[in-house]
């Protein structure tokens, strides 16, 4: 049975499941039925992240632009560009065995594509998680559902997968951020053109 976290709990992955080499991050999401400005279309991220916080390269950033690092240890499975649906709206593998040394973290974000120009935020979004299972076993490993109403913020930094003293383990962080994808690929040391 998983562990369900609130914000800012962690737990450890590998302690608990010894082994454990790969797993797939599932976030899920629901929209508003009062959504304003058009379609939603929710885009996962992943950034592999140095001791610093920062990414270590450009390529350590995957998205719907670059699905896959290339380490070959965190794959993004695809864009879902509605949201419709039960369960798992995108997917991101990881292969803890892959992941370079010098990663430290690997942060799973969510923006929403172009939220000022349709007038959308965080409060239109409702039941949003992100869990984290084995791949191998299909099992659930952990839970975070993020209860906060983001009323104004487009981005929101979901959680962690990160290293210490030799475990992996999660972080359930649930930080909303006013900007969209280039706020918070600049928070992380992405370069952003104009």
């Amino acid at each position: 049975m998983a562990v369900s976290l609130k914000k800012g709990q962690k737990i450890s992955l590998t302690k608990e499941k010894p082994g454990l080499s790969h797993v797939v991050v599932g976030i899920g999401w629901d929209v508003s039925r009062y959504k304003s400005g058009g379609a939603f279309d929710l885009d996962t991220e992943a950034f592999l992240l140095g001791e610093s916080g920062m990414v270590t390269r450009q390529e350590d950033f995957v998205f719907f632009g670059n699905l896959s690092h290339p380490s070959g240890s965190v794959i993004h499975q695809g864009d879902n560009l509605t949201g419709i649906g039960v369960g798992d709206d995108e997917q991101i593998r990881v292969n803890l065995t892959l992941v370079p040394e010098n990663i430290s973290r690997i942060a799973f974000t969510v923006t929403i594509y172009e939220a000022e120009e349709r007038r959308q935020n965080f409060g239109l979004v409702q039941n949003a998680f992100i869990h984290v299972y084995d791949e191998t076993t299909g099992q659930e490993l952990v839970r975070y559902d993020l209860d906060e109403d983001f009323s104004t913020e487009t981005s929101v930094v979901f959680g962690e997968l990160y290293k210490n003293a030799g475990e992996w383990k999660f972080f359930a962080i649930g930080a909303g951020i006013e900007g969209g994808l280039a706020e918070i690929c600049q928070g992380y040391g992405i370069e952003v053109k104009d």
